[in-house]
């Protein structure tokens, strides 16, 4: 199955594999298990995996790297996001007082070269910056960007949890590929604050994490507004045939700015079943029953 797309000039898995919790803030994987789910990923054709500075406590860029140091030739064959901006008070980074923001050009810069070295690798495919900052100066983000473009050091870059507004006062300094916001039947903001609208205008594919809602559709107990969407959620299921998540990863990629999921799970199993959910094709009406049971009232 080819689960490619272009996310402009940049070739992103249509599914894609989230490393947030690869390491100290989740399954704690091994260098060897690490390298096994890159492997097992690539397999299935989900060749973009998404990381972040920050995630392990500064420690999960550095396990990934060190499984493409055993397996260099892995490196070829795969996309590599990761991002910055955010500042966490931890051991690892004793001289922050407090959980910040940083965008400065300087922090922007070295923050990739950390990255680069992190991920055993000469180049990054995706950098985002993480979050928004009030103090963001997007002449100087802009500086930064064009510097390690020109250094070959990161090919594309794009923006994550941006609003609509700060997308496009950067977008009108340098070119942006990507905006990775939230999205799920419990979190519908971006389907109306032009945020994917915005994606669509400008020829954008969004990556979307938490697609799955972090877990919260198949909990022991669930929220009134879950029960009403799992209950549409397994009528659809039987109805064709599928797993629950399944159905709601189709129901994210029927949007059509083309959300580019991001799953978490360090199981295999689910990542494929992601994949395997990009067949599932449920209909406009369908769509709109997910939608009615998480607001709770028909569309006006």
């Amino acid at each position: 199955m080819d689960v490619k797309v272009s996310c402009q000039n940049s070739i992103c898995s249509r599914i894609v594999a989230g490393c947030m919790n690869w390491g100290e803030w989740g399954a704690s994987l091994t260098i060897g298990q690490t390298q096994k789910l890159i492997e097992n990923c690539l397999a299935i054709d989900v060749t973009t995996f998404d990381h972040a500075d920050i995630y392990g406590h500064y420690t999960t860029e550095t396990l990934f790297g060190n499984a493409l140091k055993k397996q260099p030739s892995l490196r070829e064959k795969m996309q590599l996001v990761t991002k910055c901006g955010i500042k966490l008070v931890t051991p690892n980074r004793p001289d922050t007082i407090i959980k910040s923001y940083n965008t400065s050009k300087d922090y922007i810069v070295s923050s990739v070269e950390q990255s680069l070295q992190n991920l055993n690798t000469d180049y990054i495919d995706l950098f985002l910056i993480h979050r928004p900052s009030p103090l963001m100066n997007p002449k100087e983000i802009a500086e930064a960007f064009t510097k390690l473009k020109n250094d070959g050091k990161v090919l594309h870059f794009g923006v994550s949890n941006f609003t609509k507004q700060q997308f496009e006062m950067l977008h009108k300094f340098i070119p942006l590929v990507t905006n990775q916001i939230e999205v799920s039947p419990l979190h519908l903001d971006p389907f109306i604050d032009g945020t994917l609208d915005q994606c669509i205008a400008d020829g954008i594919k969004p990556m979307g994490y938490s697609t799955l809602a972090g877990g919260k559709f198949f909990g022991k107990q669930l929220e009134d507004r879950v029960i009403r969407i799992n209950k549409v959620v397994a009528m659809l299921s039987e109805k064709y045939n599928v797993m629950p998540d399944q159905i709601l990863i189709s129901w994210i990629i029927k949007h059509p700015s083309g959300i580019l999921p991001i799953i978490g799970s360090t199981k295999i199993s689910r990542i494929k079943s992601a994949v395997d959910a990009l067949s599932i094709k449920i209909t406009d009406e369908e769509w709109f029953m997910i939608w009615e049971a998480s607001t709770g009232k028909e569309v006006a």
